[in-house]
């Protein structure tokens, strides 16, 4: 069957591109040299005591970054963050909690409390990174030594994707699948790292300056994907950018449990998937290397079945890679390609009936 062929052929060319690229992603330096620059640690909270308190430990515990700033903005939260944040720093100097202004009518909320963080912080590098974020000791020092050496505006370290329930374990795969299926096969010859069409909020380290003069947060005021808006930014005023493997220096658990995964990812996919076309294009692709190799495989194809394993290969040698549940997740990769469509018709259907929300804001 044609279609069988054509699907499975493809699925293969994608998994191989996705293998290669793992095998040559980049990581920040293990040992990194001592920072001496300022470096502000830029930490947006609202509503964050339940999760909050690993990633204040792991950045009070530092370590080669001579002058470290870390702001901590208080969203308006009701649940007693900014207190939490305080007892943590037990005096520590280097931490400050401010307290966020009111939501500015024409911004969202993350990019408005990123805004006051940026005109707030005083070093030559700002990262920004969530809350729900833990950090190795040399996480800073590391990436902005690589932000350094590869002279970049704006390095997006990916972070080890935790995951507790199977939902997240069948899903949350895709987030370092389409980093690796996106990556350019070239090397810019100035940073030597490939340059990237994507970055995660997780975790974003800038150059100062080129922030500034990509237009900050301000550039991206109305975006609920404020990272890639920022990359683009960056891009767009001159800057370079690189994504990165940051599985050795930081963590986080995106989503914990099923509903707060849709929720989640309901807030933003309509902005990435933004019209009736791209929908259909990424249903057709999904259907067509994902879905028919794998149905074909169980009716006793041997095409489809070389199409499916050579997808659940690449899933494998990811998971193996990134620090993720290899089995028996990775044989059910069509399945979280089929969330994915079914998240993007979700996510379309809040947006029209304005019923996308994110701790207590309406998006």
């Amino acid at each position: 069957m044609l279609p069988v062929a054509v699907g499975s052929a493809l699925a293969i060319a994608e998994a191989a591109k996705v293998v290669r690229n793992a095998g040559r992603a980049k990581r920040p330096p293990e040992h990194p040299p001592t920072v001496t620059e300022r470096v502000s640690v830029l930490l947006p909270a609202r509503n964050e005591a339940h999760r909050i308190t690993p990633t204040v430990l792991s950045l009070l515990a530092q370590t080669g970054v001579a002058d470290l700033e870390i702001l901590v903005l208080d969203d308006d939260s009701s649940d007693g963050t900014g207190d939490l944040v305080l007892r943590l720093a037990d005096g520590d100097p280097r931490l400050r909690v401010l307290k966020g202004r009111p939501l500015a009518e024409g911004w969202k909320g993350k990019p408005h409390a990123c805004m006051q963080l940026a005109e707030a912080a005083t070093g030559s590098v700002l990262v920004f990174v969530d809350a729900d974020v833990e950090f190795a000791p040399h996480a800073m020092a590391a990436s902005v030594a690589q932000l350094r050496e590869a002279r970049l505006g704006l390095l997006s370290p990916f972070p080890r994707q935790v995951m507790g329930s199977p939902v997240e374990r069948i899903y949350q795969p895709l987030v370092n699948w389409t980093l690796m299926a996106t990556m350019s096969p070239d090397i810019d010859p100035e940073t030597g790292l490939p340059p990237t069409v994507v970055a995660n909020g997780q975790f974003l380290v800038f150059d100062a300056d080129a922030y500034r003069t990509a237009g900050g947060h301000a550039a991206v005021k109305q975006a609920v994907l404020d990272d890639g808006g920022l990359l683009f930014a960056v891009l767009g005023s001159g800057g370079k950018a690189a994504a990165v493997d940051g599985t050795g220096v930081a963590a986080c658990r995106m989503y914990s449990g099923a509903g707060e995964l849709v929720d989640g990812y309901t807030k933003w996919l309509c902005e990435w998937v933004n019209s009736p076309r791209k929908v259909m294009e990424i249903s057709g692709a999904v259907v067509l290397l994902q879905v028919l190799p794998a149905l074909a495989a169980l009716r006793g194809s041997r095409v489809g079945l070389a199409g499916y394993l050579g997808v659940v290969a690449a899933r494998i040698t990811l998971a193996r890679r990134f620090g993720e549940p290899p089995l028996p997740y990775s044989f059910t990769h069509p399945v979280a390609a089929v969330m994915s469509c079914g998240l993007i018709v979700e996510s379309r259907r809040r947006q029209k009936r304005n019923l996308r929300t994110w701790k207590g804001r309406a998006v």
